[in-house]
């Protein structure tokens, strides 16, 4: 299909709202319309789970309020740069609110990084301040490898000196507001920094589409380091006004019980996870939910379908990036259509590519760029749209398949994982001499990272994880080794991984 009139957005409206009254930045930023939000209604409880009372709106109000205060005696100011790389915590939940309100720049990073990737984040980005939550990680931060040294090194509850808080809650829209790493096929990481403007258009677009309100209440059990779990769950929950019960490490008796214990209403998960539930013979008790949510990889349509026959829940795909937060949804009143991501959000443009079918994306949620990358930057818009590197096609009513990825993203388990960085650590392994690294289809995860070596000596395919565990976070790591006498590659040199395991 090429470039034809855009599928409209109105879908996802409530009923009475017209395009001309949809204004996703009216609330100028997130953090301005959480502490509206707390100020009207200081006692709602918003932030419950894990053991502990509930924290109201008067408490984030005024916990962030005093966590500001202690890093900006400790130097912080608005425009610099935090490194949060922490799990799931009220006390983070508290410092990333503190971070956004200061007008700091957040850069949520993965707990399970190893130290040569929190090093390159670090040495990248340059943050003032490095929150980490463990003491060994937070040695990290004082190796004398890393090229950048943070002034502040501390914990997720901030045990820092008090200080009289700064200004809260005045950013601009354009201004900076949170850097997400993300990586390509031909490099390291790389940070898409978004603005104020981008994460609250966002947010506001999913409040509107699935009727996101004050009465509502999410179990949470993503990890609050990347945009799903993040930019939607927790950003999504505060700027409707609703509360979020967070679930530390997804298990399945852990949700359903806290669906149960708490009278949630929504439930965001991965395929993984709704692979899981579907396992369990509990899977029924979801029923109680409004809207169940997936995404972070394609669900598949059999999976949709088998937990719609258990549930009841006709579960709303939705697709999105870190550069972009959340661009495409299921409709809430419409057809959920299984395998399919749905239609554009509210505000957002959507085109594919007349030649390769790209999805290209245009909007007031997508990112202005790569943080130190001019050549990706070039490459990554044309003519003012973003390239998402997905192919996709869009059916006669405007829903849109993604069909394959132009780049070589493999997603296990709900993470994005790049080969390139993989195969860098590979290939430094004794007696790896060349290494290729790809995505094997898998039911459970959706696919496996496999990884394909050429040695000149002796090595074992079943300790190559374990050689990685100090280089690469667990979910990198290879669980499929191949063993081969040469890489498949073109005439220019090209490693050609679609013939590998081809006989």
């Amino acid at each position: 299909m090429t470039d034809e009139p855009r599928p409209s957005w109105t879908a996802h409206l409530p009923a009475g709202l017209t395009p001309a009254e949809v204004d996703l930045l009216a609330a100028t930023s997130l953090p301005a319309a959480w502490a509206t939000n707390w100020r009207a209604d200081p006692d709602r409880p918003v932030i419950l789970g894990m053991g502990d009372a509930p924290l109201t709106g008067a408490d984030l109000d005024g916990q962030s309020t005093a966590v500001a205060g202690r890093l900006a005696a400790a130097g912080v100011r608005a425009g610099d740069r935090v490194l949060m790389s922490c799990a799931t915590s009220r006390d983070l939940v508290i410092a990333h609110i503190a971070v956004l309100r200061m007008g700091a720049v957040a850069l949520p990073a993965n707990p399970a990084y190893r130290e040569p990737e929190l090093h390159h984040l670090i040495n990248d980005a340059e943050p003032v301040a490095v929150i980490i939550d463990d003491a060994e990680r937070r040695s990290w931060v004082g190796s004398p490898e890393l090229r950048h040294r943070p002034a502040v090194v501390v914990g997720p509850a901030i045990d820092l000196a008090h200080g009289a808080p700064p200004p809260l809650d005045r950013m601009a829209p354009g201004d900076p507001a949170l850097i997400g790493y993300t990586s390509g096929t031909t490099g390291a990481p790389k940070g898409a920094l978004l603005s104020h403007a981008n994460l609250l258009a966002g947010a506001e677009a999913l409040r509107l589409a699935w009727r996101w309100s004050a009465d509502d209440r999410l179990v949470l059990a993503l990890p609050l380091f990347h945009m799903h779990g993040l930019g939607v769950g927790l950003h999504g929950t505060l700027l409707a006004g609703a509360s979020a019960v967070l679930v530390p490490k997804f298990e399945v008796d852990s949700v359903i019980d806290a669906i149960a214990a708490h009278h949630a209403t929504m439930f965001f998960g991965v395929p993984t996870m709704y692979r899981r539930l579907v396992d369990s013979p509990r899977a029924a008790e979801m029923a109680q939910l409004r809207l169940c949510v997936s995404g972070s990889a394609p669900l598949p349509a059999d999976l949709h379908r088998a937990f719609e026959a258990l549930t009841g829940q006709k579960v709303v795909e939705r697709y999105g990036m870190t550069e972009t937060c959340m661009l495409v949804s299921n409709p809430y009143d419409g057809e959920r259509r299984p395998g399919t991501v749905g239609r554009p959000l509210p505000g957002l443009e959507l085109r594919l590519d007349p030649e390769s079918n790209e999805v290209l994306v245009c909007g007031p949620n997508v990112f202005g760029g790569y943080l130190n990358r001019p050549d990706a930057n070039a490459d990554a818009f044309v003519d003012g749209w973003f390239r998402t590197g997905d192919i996709g096609e869009l059916s006669d009513d405007g829903y849109l398949t993604l069909n394959g990825r132009a780049k070589e993203l493999i997603i296990s388990g709900g993470f994005n994982v790049y080969p390139r960085e993989i195969e860098d650590e590979l290939r430094r392994l004794p007696g790896v001499t060349d290494a290729a690294v790809t995505g094997t289809p898998d039911p459970d995860w959706g696919e496996i990272v496999t990884a394909w070596l050429t040695t000149d000596a002796p090595v074992d395919p079943d300790g190559v994880r374990v050689a990685l565990a100090d280089r690469l976070a667990d979910y990198k790591r290879p669980r499929l080794v191949h063993l081969v006498d040469e890489l498949p590659r073109n005439a220019m040199g090209k490693v050609q991984k679609h013939l590998l395991g081809r006989t």
